[in-house]
């Protein structure tokens, strides 16, 4: 696909769902990005909504959630699944930032790789939402729909995050995630895609193949 229809399709998207559509993380400290990160992975974003507002209110900073009895983050994150695994990795990670960071988040995707449970993805998170630096989070569903449109042509969410930064404008660099995950919610699901409602079908063999059929 071509820079210029690249860019027109991020724009019909842009304009489709907000240029900022950014949800509780934009309000938030990058030690609360991370943690609420960490809450989200194999979790609906409203259970991770519920999860990290409980725990926020009761622990809002690594001091707190360092010294928290981890039966208590458990508790209070359970809306999100594996709670009590992702209790133990959030009281080892806040114990990590005090003693090797000094309490800072480290802002670097290679140093938050480091700590337990954050992979390549939650990282670049991190980045974007935490300390509004450019990354390009890919996960799966990023990945699919950015095949399925036929932006790039990948096997891996990490051949696509290299392929991505080829091709996404400058621009939209910050926003292709969030994009992407609204699209993929509301319009190019995995099973099922509205793709005659979908306002950038022009740009998709799949969705003109399937309006076809």
């Amino acid at each position: 696909m071509t820079d210029n229809r690249t860019e027109r399709l991020l724009e019909i998207l842009a304009a489709t769902y907000g240029t900022n559509p950014w949800n509780w993380h934009t309000r938030q400290t990058p030690f609360q990005v991370l943690i609420g990160t960490v809450l989200s992975q194999r979790t609906r974003d409203e259970k991770t909504d519920e999860a990290a507002k409980a725990l926020f209110a009761r622990f809002p900073s690594p001091e707190t959630l360092a010294s928290a009895p981890e039966e208590e983050i458990a508790n209070l994150i359970r809306p999100a699944n594996y709670y009590n695994t992702k209790a133990a990795r959030i009281k080892e990670i806040s114990r990590i930032i005090l003693e090797k960071y000094t309490g800072n988040i480290p802002d670097t995707i290679d140093e938050l790789m480091q700590l337990p449970g954050v992979g390549r993805k939650t990282a670049a998170c991190v980045m974007v939402y935490g300390f509004r630096k450019k990354a390009l989070p890919v996960d799966t569903h990023v990945h699919r729909i950015s095949n399925r449109i036929g932006l790039i042509q990948t096997q891996t969410p990490e051949e696509s995050e290299k392929e991505l930064w080829k091709v996404v404008p400058e621009d939209y660099i910050m926003h292709y995630n969030e994009l992407m995950v609204k699209h993929g919610q509301n319009i190019c699901r995995p099973i099922g895609p509205k793709c005659h409602e979908c306002p950038i079908v022009e740009f998709c063999e799949y969705g003109l193949e399937r309006q076809r059929a």
